[in-house]
Order: structure tokens, then C-alpha cells, then sequence
């Protein structure tokens, strides 16, 4: 609730600090007093748009601020950690503004800096204010679905369909990005399929580069080799080494028959050097068989590896990668059929997720028409006695077309009526006025303080051309509505309205020491509340008559 407000230099007010309690808070005061004055001094500070000629004459600048106490959890207090405003638990919420003379505004938030635009978000979770020129709160079109969803209850269903549009759209999501795989895929069908057809009748192998390579340098020195390599092996099997070898072994083995086992390593090392003869005699012979003079086979290896490596150019990699790739483009041609049939499935998917968001924005639907039938029946019974007995009330619920579905449901929800049988139903401010206007939006918030749930609602002249029964109307519905969780202001010129009130402020003007104009609230009690609402029923000259006329209203109430 709005706990203190603290107003500086605004018009007729120098300096004003009032504190507030919950309950019906009523302000009295002649005309002209400067009761719109409060009223456009909390609009300032919950992010009204800025007027210069609200600065009061002779002053650089104007400052509002209000204070609010609230639960925590609210919906404000949300707001504050969302923009990350710091904030101690339990501590009042305070919204300043300040707007100079030539017209420049500043917004604070828990003195912090912000935007004209975020203190407006923030204060209209915390003030509603109803009055002949109110443009906001349950006259703006746009809060009528949630406001009717708050009263029915229905944020199970509610949360239902947001869940089932969720999981709708997801699945459309991912059902055209597979659509766009498939068309991407589709319309490289030709490259790949002509790829995988090249590719496959090459044959690349891996390694088989380097291996060409090495074939290919082999080949282009064949005469060389094959002069040195048989050089080699003529000397290698010269037979002068052979009988020099075997020489030296069986005069070894003679020498063994003096001295048994003395000279054994060097006959086991001439053995080995026989092995290690032959074995490099056989190498030499299959190298020259390897060497082959053919042009023919030489022609062959370079075409091959020219066409290996003008084929890797072609598809922008390397030889040795191009088996990988072969298996890669065949994996895509086999993910046209399988992408085919994925998007059969997402398809069906989808039309099962349409069809379970249908389902519950359906059982929504027929809960907001029951919740409507509910709201229409108890503010129609709030009509009679407010002096409305000729106007109705009509909760509207109509089917947007498909491309206009949305979390929310499938509904378009506005609040009509009508002051005069025989008229069609409209926006109610566009066919109330004034007096009717408020009184109609009493009779609304009586039956949704709770669903709305912004904790501070002020009522600028709803008592407007009526008195008597009606006023007492008024004033009963402001009472019960200051009842349910939420605090209520007034500003009235009735006293049967003034009368209901838990706290009540008089509104004056006066002049100073110097002669200037001035506002001043004073909050009323005993004999000066009793006094005032004599004055209300007397008019200029307060009588014995009034005053007894006034205790009869105040019977029962807080003095």
C-alpha cells in the first residue's frame, strides 16, 4: 500500500507530508481546494508524463515522492530484482520524481536512476487511479484476458496452454529447419550423386598417394638403379669373396684340432658373415626385379596419381581424404530418404502438438466463458444500487483467427456496456461518462481487487451526480472493496461517500504571511471529521441540524 507521500512545490503546495494506512482513506475539501493537485502529484511519481506548469510559480523545480509497503513476492518487487535495483528485505519501495521548470524529468527508483518508462511499469503494479480522464487499468483492452484469468482461477489451465503452444511452436521449429535440411540436400542431389558415382569407380585408397609417389620416382630412375644395383650384386657374388671366406673357415677349423674351442667366435663369425652375404645377395636380386623398364607401367602410375590429386583439388581436399569423403557423400544421399521420412514424422508430431495446444486453449476457452458469466452476473448486481439500473455489463469472448493464437489461448477478451437498453454494448469508456464512468469501474473492482491485485486504488469524484441511497452505495462498495486486501483513496464531495471513510483528510487552501496561495491536507478526527461532514451536508453555514445529521452518518464508524 502507498504508506507516505511527500510532496514539494507542486502548484499550490510548498511542502505536504502525509502517511497513510490500509483501509478506505477518504479527501474532502471545497473546490478548487487542491485535491486534483494530489491526485496529479501521485501520478507523477508512479510515471505520469512530466508537465512543467505542475512547478509550483517562483521555483526551479518540483519533487514527488511515494512510498509503498509491500508483501514480498509482489509482482513490483519482482520487477526491482529483474532490473537488478537493490533492495532489503522489508524495506519500503520509494518512487521520487523531480521535474524542473523548463520541463526536464527524473525518475528514481529506491534512489536509483531509471527511465520515466520503468517507474511507469512499476507504479502501474502499485496505483490504479479511476477517475473521468483514466485511460489505463481495466479500460485498456489489453488487460481484460488476464484480469478475467485472475478471477476465475485459472492459472492451471492457463499455464496448461502456454505449455502446449510452447511445445507447438518447438516442434514447427524443428520441423521447418529439417524442411530446409532436406531442400539444401535435395538440391545437391546431382553433385552428390554424380561425387559418389566418380569417386566410387577411382577408388581412392588411403596412403595411395605417397605410394604412387614412390613408385613413380622409382621408375623415373630405373636405368640408374638397375646399373648400380646390378654393379652390386656382381660384386657381392664375386667368387673370389666366397672362396676367401670358406678359405679362412677350414683353416680355422684345422687350427680347432690344437686348441679345441679357442678360435670357435671367429668360425661363428665367419658363418654369419656367409648368412649376412646371402641374405643381402637374395635383397639385391628382388630389387632388380622390382626395377621395371616398362613405359607403359610408368605412364599408368602418373596418370593415377595426377588423377588422384586433380580429384582431391576438385572436392578442396587431400588425397588420403578423399576415401572419408566418399562415405561422407554416401551418408547424404542415404539421409535424403531417411530426411523424407523424419519429416513425415515431424509433421505428424507437430500436428499432434497443434492439435493438444487446440485441445487446451479449447478447455481454457470454455472456462474464461463460465468465469465471464460469473463476473457479468455479479457486476450487474452491483448496477442497481450505484445508480446504474439501466446500464448492463458483457464480458466479450471471441475466437481470433488461427495466425493470431498465441500463449495465451485462442480468445479475445474485452469488458462493453452499455448506460441505455436498446443501445449495442461498447467500451465502457466510450459509453460512460464522468460519474458513470467510476461508478462502473467501482462496481468492476469490487468483484476483482483480489484478481488484479494492485494493492492501491484511488477513486477521484465517484460520488459525481448522485447523493442519498446511491451515495451510500458508493461508499458501502468502497468500504468492502478497502476490505479485500487493498487500499482504497477518495476523493469526494459526499458525505455519505466521506463518511465510510477509516481515515479522513480535508483538503484547504489558505493564504501565508506573504500573501500567497497555499495548499494543506490535514487528516480529520472527533470533533473536527464531525464538523466537516456537517459543513459537506450543510454547505456555507454549518447548523445545529447538520451537525446531527452528521453523527447520525458517523454512527457506528471511526471518529
Amino acid at each position: 500500500m502507498l504508506s507516505r507521500l511527500s510532496v514539494r512545490d507542486v502548484v499550490l503546495i510548498e511542502k505536504l507530508d502525509l502517511d497513510f494506512e490500509d483501509g478506505l482513506c477518504v479527501f474532502t475539501g471545497e473546490t478548487g481546494a487542491g485535491k486534483s493537485i494530489l491526485l496529479d502529484s501521485v501520478a507523477l511519481a508512479t510515471g505520469a508524463r512530466s508537465d512543467a506548469s505542475l512547478v509550483r510559480r517562483g521555483c526551479k523545480q518540483l519533487s514527488v515522492t511515494a512510498e509503498f509497503s509491500l508483501p514480498e513476492g509482489h509482482e513490483a518487487l519482482a520487477l526491482l530484482d529483474e532490473q537488478e535495483i537493490e533492495r532489503e528485505k522489508g524495506e519500503p519501495l520509494i518512487l521520487r520524481r523531480i521535474v524542473t521548470s523548463d520541463g526536464k524529468s527524473k525518475a528514481f527508483v529506491n534512489d536509483r536512476s531509471v527511465s520515466a518508462g520503468l517507474l511507469r511499469q512499476i507504479g502501474g503494479l502499485l496505483i490504479e487511479i479511476h477517475g473521468q480522464f483514466a485511460t489505463h487499468g481495466l479500460l485498456n483492452p489489453a488487460t481484460h484476458k488476464s484480469v478475467l484469468d485472475a478471477y476465475g482461477n485459472l492459472g492451471p489451465r492457463l499455464e496448461a496452454c502456454r505449455k502446449a503452444y510452447k511445445d507447438w511452436r518447438a516442434k514447427e521449429e524443428e520441423r521447418r529447419a529439417a524442411e530446409e535440411r532436406l531442400q539444401k540436400a535435395k538440391a545437391d542431389e546431382d553433385f552428390l550423386r554424380h561425387a559418389v558415382e566418380e569417386l566410387t569407380l577411382f577408388a581412392p585408397q588411403p596412403g595411395e598417394d605417397e605410394e604412387l609417389s614412390q613408385r613413380r620416382s622409382l621408375m623415373m630412375n630405373s636405368e640408374k638403379l638397375i646399373e648400380g644395383l646390378n654393379a652390386a650384386r656382381d660384386a657381392l657374388f664375386d667368387r673370389a669373396v666366397d672362396k676367401s671366406l670358406r678359405q679362412a673357415g677350414r683353416a680355422l677349423e684345422n687350427l680347432s684340432r690344437l686348441i679345441e674351442g679357442r678360435f670357435e667366435p671367429i668360425a661363428e663369425a665367419l658363418d654369419r658373415a656367409m648368412n649376412e652375404l646371402n641374405e643381402a645377395g637374395n635383397m639385391l636380386e628382388e630389387e632388380c626385379r622390382k626395377v621395371d623398364l616398362d613405359p607403359r607401367e610408368q605412364e599408368q602410375v602418373e596418370e593415377r596419381l595426377f588423377a588422384l590429386r586433380a580429384l582431391a583439388r576438385k572436392h578442396q581436399t587431400t588425397p588420403d581424404e578423399l576415401p572419408a569423403l566418399l562415405e561422407e557423400f554416401r551418408k547424404q544421399l542415404a539421409s535424403l530418404d531417411k530426411g523424407t521420412e523424419d519429416l513425415v514424422r515431424l509433421a505428424k508430431e507437430e500436428e499432434n502438438c497443434r492439435t493438444a495446444y487446440a485441445d487446451a486453449a479449447k478447455r481454457l476457452s470454455a472456462a474464461r466463458k463460465d468465469a465471464a458469466k460469473k463476473l457479468d452476473a455479479a457486476v450487474m448486481r452491483e448496477l442497481p444500487p450505484l445508480k446504474l439500473g439501466k446500464a448492463s455489463f458483457l464480458t466479450l469472448t471471441e475466437e481470433l483467427p488461427e495466425t493470431e493464437w498465441n500463449a495465451d489461448g485462442t480468445d479475445k477478451v474485452q469488458f462493453t456496456a452499455t448506460t441505455n437498453p436498446g443501445q449495442p454494448a461498447g467500451a465502457i469508456n466510450k459509453i460512460a461518462s464522468g460519474g458513470e464512468l467510476a461508478r462502473f469501474m467501482l462496481a468492476l473492482k469490487v468483484n476483482l481487487a483480489q484478481a488484479e491485485g494492485i494493492p492501491t486504488l484511488i477513486f477521484d469524484e465517484v460520488d459525481t451526480g448522485i447523493g442519498g441511497a446511491t451515495a451510500t452505495a458508493v461508499g458501502e462498495r468502497l468500504e468492502r472493496l478497502a476490505g479485500e486486501n487493498c487500499q482504497v483513496l477518495a476523493i469526494t464531495h459526499s458525505p455519505q461517500v466521506a463518511s465510510f471513510g477509516a481515515h479522513h483528510f480535508k483538503v484547504s487552501k489558505a493564504e501565508d504571511e506573504t500573501g500567497r496561495t497555499l495548499t494543506a491536507v490535514k487528516e480529520l478526527e472527533g470533533a473536527d471529521r464531525r464538523e466537516e461532514i456537517a459543513r459537506m451536508l450543510a454547505g456555507a453555514s454549518v447548523t445545529d441540524a447538520s451537525r446531527a445529521a452528521a453523527d447520525e452518518l458517523l454512527k457506528g464508524r471511526k471518529v
